[in-house]
C-alpha cells in the first residue's frame, strides 16, 4: 500500500499583530517571519514525522525550491513535486495575534496550475488500494477526486477551504473526512453542537469515516457503530497555523500503520499539542519521538 499526498505547498509569512485588521484600518506589525507551509506540505511533513513513508505530489514556483528540500530532509518522496516556469508559489499572508490566533489569505500561485494531465500522470504511479489525501489548495481537485475513485484509491479529504470548486466534487467518493465545526456544518448543514454536527456528517456521508476537530475541546470519530471522544492537552498556545496540519497528517500515518481510531486520535493530539506550544506552521511540527515522550 502506497500513500499519497497531492496538495499544496505555500510561502508563509507571519505578521504579529496586536489584533486581527478590520475594514478600512491600518496597523502595524510587530514582527515579521517567513516559514514553509500550505495544508498539503504540512500534512506530508506529519506523516512523514509521525514515521509514515508518503509521496507527495505538486507544484512550486522557482521561489519555493526550499519547500522540496524540506520535504526530501524529512523523508517524504518528492518525485512528483515539479516546479513551473514562470509562476511563484503558493503563499499566505497570516495575521497572528496576542492570543496565538490566526487568520489567513491565500494565493494559490503554482497550486492553481494544477491540471488534468499532471493529475492522469500522477496518480498512473497508484493502483486500488493505495490512499490520496487531499485538500482543497490546488486546481482541479474535483476531476482528482473522480480519476482516484475510477483507480480503487482510498480517498482521504480535508475539506478546506470550503468553496464552490469544492462543492462540485463528488464528495460521496470520499472514504474519511478530516474536517472542522465549522466545516461540517458548511456540509452537513447542522448547525448544533459538535455531537450533533458529527452525527449530521456522518448521515450525510454514510460511507465514510469522520474525524471532527474541536480546537481546544480536542477531536471526535465515527465510523460504522463506533464513536469516540478524544480531550485535547492543555499546553500554553504560542501558534495555532498549523495544529490542524499535525493532527491531520498524525492520525492518518497511525491509521496506515494499522493503529485502532483510539490510539490514532490520541497520538495525533498529543501531537496538536506540541506544535501549538512552537511559532510558524511546518517549523512547529514534532516528530514521533517527542510525541512519544509528551506527558511522561
Amino acid at each position: 500500500m502506497k500513500i499519497l499526498n497531492f496538495g499544496s505547498l505555500n510561502i508563509d509569512f507571519v505578521y504579529d499583530v496586536d489584533h486581527f485588521v478590520s475594514k478600512g484600518e491600518t496597523i502595524s506589525s510587530n514582527a515579521r517571519h517567513v516559514f514553509s507551509g500550505g495544508k498539503g506540505l504540512n500534512q506530508s511533513l506529519a506523516f512523514s514525522r509521525a514515521g509514515g513513508h508518503l509521496h507527495h505530489a505538486g507544484l512550486i514556483g522557482k521561489d519555493g525550491l526550499f519547500l522540496k528540500e524540506l520535504l526530501v530532509e524529512s523523508g517524504v518522496d518528492v518525485t512528483w513535486v515539479r516546479t513551473c516556469e514562470g509562476t511563484p508559489s503558493g503563499h499566505a499572508i497570516i495575521q497572528r495575534d496576542a492570543s496565538a490566533d490566526n487568520c489567513i489569505l491565500l494565493h494559490g500561485g503554482a497550486n492553481m496550475a494544477v491540471t488534468k494531465a499532471f493529475i492522469d500522470e500522477v496518480l498512473a504511479g497508484f493502483s486500488k488500494g493505495d490512499w490520496l489525501l487531499l485538500q482543497n489548495e490546488i486546481s482541479e481537485l474535483a476531476y482528482c477526486i473522480t480519476a482516484a475513485r475510477a483507480r480503487g484509491l482510498r480517498i482521504v479529504l480535508n475539506p478546506s477551504p470550503i468553496n464552490e470548486a469544492l462543492l462540485k466534487a463528488d464528495l460521496d467518493a470520499i472514504d474519511c473526512f478530516i474536517l472542522n465545526e465549522i466545516e461540517a456544518a458548511s456540509l452537513s448543514g447542522c448547525q448544533g453542537t459538535p455531537n450533533q454536527r458529527l452525527v449530521a456528517t456522518r448521515q450525510r456521508f454514510p460511507r465514510a469515516d469522520i474525524v471532527l476537530t474541536l480546537g481546544e475541546k480536542g477531536s471526535m470519530f465515527a465510523a460504522g457503530d463506533e464513536q469516540i471522544q478524544q480531550p485535547a492537552y492543555d499546553v500554553r498556545s504560542v501558534d495555532t497555523t498549523a495544529a490542524g496540519d499535525t493532527f491531520a497528517g498524525y492520525f492518518l500515518a497511525l491509521r496506515a500503520s494499522g493503529a485502532p481510531a483510539a490510539t490514532a486520535l490520541d497520538t495525533a493530539a498529543k501531537a496538536a499539542a506540541i506544535a501549538v506550544s512552537r511559532p510558524g506552521a511546518s517549523p512547529s511540527i514534532p516528530r514521533i519521538e517527542e510525541v512519544m515522550a509528551f506527558g511522561r
